[in-house]
């Protein structure tokens, strides 16, 4: 293992919840989609989020009304609510000094990554990639993987992904990495059978990935 790279929500910080009730009580219900379970587009960049629900479902709003709603949320989420994964700094350091590189690989914007990197003080990583900085899909596509691997100019193969969702899980292990499935509090349902390995929460994390 010659670098780690960590999603961001549901990884890093716990997000995720507070994004599947924004979702299922606010943005849904306001495109038109009010039965619609968060879990289906969980790990999908926002913008992919909107041309995935007009195409399945049709949706009763316009673009750029629906990314604002999400715009609105995600500063709501990251400055007010995420709290950070316990002892991740400790984690990031141990690894550090065992040699590996670190980055996030998120589908979120660059705008919402910088919010939590400000908020933490976040300053471990050699790289922070978005999906939206990607030529190409985001996940479930590999892009987003690859493009991270070269930017830390490390092969794939020697890379060891964390992912919390069925999307994420789905691009890493296309991106030929292998592949942490972590369920923290919020990811108990989320189907990660595609991992090479699952862990539940920090501690079983940071045993296998040291163990890597």
């Amino acid at each position: 293992m010659d670098a780690v790279l960590f999603d961001m929500d549901g990884v890093i910080v716990d997000s995720e919840r507070y994004w599947a009730d924004i979702e299922e009580e606010r943005i849904f219900p306001a495109a038109g989609v009010p039965d619609l379970q968060a879990s289906e587009i969980t790990g999908m960049n926002y913008r992919e989020v909107y041309d995935y629900l007009d195409d399945e479902y049709g949706v009763t709003v316009g673009r750029e009304e629906f990314l604002g709603i999400y715009e609105e949320a995600a500063h709501e989420v990251y400055t007010e609510r995420a709290v950070l994964m316990d002892g991740f700094r400790d984690l990031c350091g141990t690894l550090r000094d065992r040699g590996a590189r670190l980055a996030i690989v998120s589908s979120s914007p660059p705008e919402w990554i910088n919010l939590v990197c400000e908020r933490f003080d976040l300053q471990e990583f050699d790289a922070t990639v978005s999906a939206e900085e990607v030529d190409g899909p985001g996940k479930p596509e590999p892009h987003v993987y690859r493009h991270a691997a070269d930017e830390i100019g490390v092969d794939p193969t020697k890379c060891v992904a964390v992912e919390d969702s069925t999307h994420g899980v789905a691009s890493a292990t296309a991106a030929e990495m292998t592949c942490i499935g972590y369920r923290g509090a919020d990811a108990k349902e989320l189907d990660l059978a595609a991992a090479d390995t699952v862990v539940d929460g920090p501690q079983e994390l940071r045993a296998t990935l040291l163990a890597q």
